[in-house]
């Protein structure tokens, strides 16, 4: 879309200038918050001291420091974007809107995936166009990855990832205004990781009054660790460094080295006598919390927000299939999952198999990593919400099967995002090793996908039933 000069926008830190397009302005790259350097990292967010004259908004934003992710012959950049753009100021937020024009019109928060170690607001998947062009206003939101992001260190406050998209709501709320947006009516949504961090800050005292929906996808309410897990990544960390492991050792080590290490840190035993490793060995790095989001919602504002919250019908196969897995999967790798997650693995695994009779041993494994990593999490997510919040609850089951990697990818993870977003014509979505795979995406399900996720911003409702856990309703989406 042709490019033209928008107009300055006044926030409190100072003038920022964007671009305006077909769909409306965009400003990039503004921070809600210091930029995290040095001793910093490790540190709770801190006010921007702000900046004098007109600050350009139209060139994108350094990313968190983060490492490849290698997903073979599937091509996720449009997911992880374009990995680590070095720079200082990454706690920065982008705003897609119709106008800055001091307009009351609802605003969603995005928060992006990547395992807690990777991704960005330079992701292509997170074009807002469309958002902007029916009418919201879409913030999107960088926060600390990884060991500066997650790491429980003496000295530091614990999950300071999580602080930054606190203090990222705290920015719209007191500045979103000014770009035209309501700050009464705040959606927070995010996607795998960034949905973790939803669900944890529904459980969160301080974000009270900060949204007033919030949108799962994908994530889990049992996906935190517990600090005796925690300290196991700690301690595992701090030994490939060689420093104690306190936030004043860390400090003094680059961000290069704690990307070094992360290989050692991959694949954990998290298993302890009361918790088993809610990522499944996927990731070393989650929120660190005494209790599961969905247990400590009472805590939060949850009673007062409405949610959407749902999975993918195949959440296991990215796992799977890229690396070859889904076909040679054997019973003993079917076990190993079971094992990992369940105290009876022999009863879960039978369970599994009389509801997918056909399936697979690839499946079978795949469906059990799924439901551990997703499923279990949001289904107590959703039974808790329901419970305490009087029917504001909503859920979805998302089935569009890509036919990426020969048809074989799915309904996977992540393959919701691109209909949610109205993108699912991105070229660099379709070949077969693209997400979305060769064929072109059925005609009309990304504006009925991205149409609810708008009227649920709007108004709270979705467009079908809530659900209650003795009504338990689930939209199925995509099928």
């Amino acid at each position: 879309m042709p490019q033209h000069a928008a107009p300055v926008v006044e926030t409190p830190a100072g003038a920022v200038r964007g671009v305006r397009d077909g769909a409306g302005e965009l400003y990039r790259a503004i921070p809600y918050a210091a930029a995290p350097i040095g001793p910093g990292r490790f540190a709770p967010p801190a006010p921007h001291p702000g900046w004098s004259g007109v600050r350009d908004g139209t060139q994108p934003s350094p990313t968190a420091p983060q490492p490849t992710r290698d997903f073979g012959p599937l091509d996720m950049t449009p997911y992880f974007g374009p990995g680590w753009v070095r720079g200082e100021e990454y706690l920065t937020v982008d705003i897609r809107t119709p106008a800055a024009d001091g307009g009351e019109r609802p605003v969603m928060v995005f928060v992006h995936g990547g395992g807690f170690v990777t991704g960005s607001t330079r992701a292509a998947l997170y074009d807002g166009s469309a958002f902007a062009r029916d009418g919201v206003v879409l913030v999107t939101v960088n926060y600390r990855l990884g060991i500066p992001g997650f790491l429980d260190l003496a000295g530091a406050p614990p999950n300071r990832g999580l602080l930054d998209v606190l203090a990222a709501l705290d920015w719209v709320r007191d500045t979103v205004t000014a770009f035209g947006g309501d700050p009464e009516n705040v959606t927070l949504f995010g996607q795998s990781a960034g949905a973790t961090l939803t669900g944890a800050l529904l459980a969160t005292p301080e974000a009270d009054g900060l949204f007033r929906r919030a949108i799962i996808q994908s994530g889990s309410g049992t996906g935190a660790f517990t600090p005796e897990q925690a300290q196991r990544v700690t301690a595992t960390a701090a030994t490939a460094l060689g420093v104690e492991p306190t936030a004043e050792a860390f400090a003094g080590v680059p961000d290069e080295r704690f990307l070094e290490i992360l290989p050692a840190l991959a694949g954990l035993d998290l298993q302890t006598s009361t918790a088993t490793d809610p990522l499944v060995g996927l990731s070393p790095f989650s929120v660190v919390l005494p209790v599961q989001p969905a247990d400590g919602l009472a805590n939060g504002p949850a009673a007062d927000v409405d949610l959407l919250i749902g999975t993918n019908t195949e959440e296991g196969h990215l796992y799977l299939v890229p690396q070859g897995k889904l076909e040679s999967s054997t019973e003993a790798d079917v076990l190993a999952i079971a094992a990992r997650v369940h105290a009876d693995p022999i009863t879960a695994i039978a369970a599994h198999r009389a509801a997918r009779p056909d399936a697979t041993t690839g499946e079978l494994r795949s469906a059990m990593l799924g439901e551990a990593l997703f499923g279990a999490g949001t289904a107590r997510m959703a039974q808790v919400h329901a419970r305490i919040s009087g029917g504001r609850t909503h859920v979805y089951s998302f089935g569009y099967r890509s036919t990426a990697l020969h048809g074989r990818l799915g309904a996977t993870h992540t393959v919701e995002l691109p209909f949610v977003f109205d993108v699912a014509d991105k070229p660099c979505l379709h070949s077969d090793t693209a997400l979305l795979g060769p064929n072109p995406a059925p005609a009309g399900l990304a504006a009925q996908i991205h149409a609810a996720w708008v009227a649920f911003a709007r108004t709270g409702d979705p467009g079908w039933a809530t659900y209650d856990p003795q009504r338990p309703v689930v939209e199925i989406l995509g099928c």
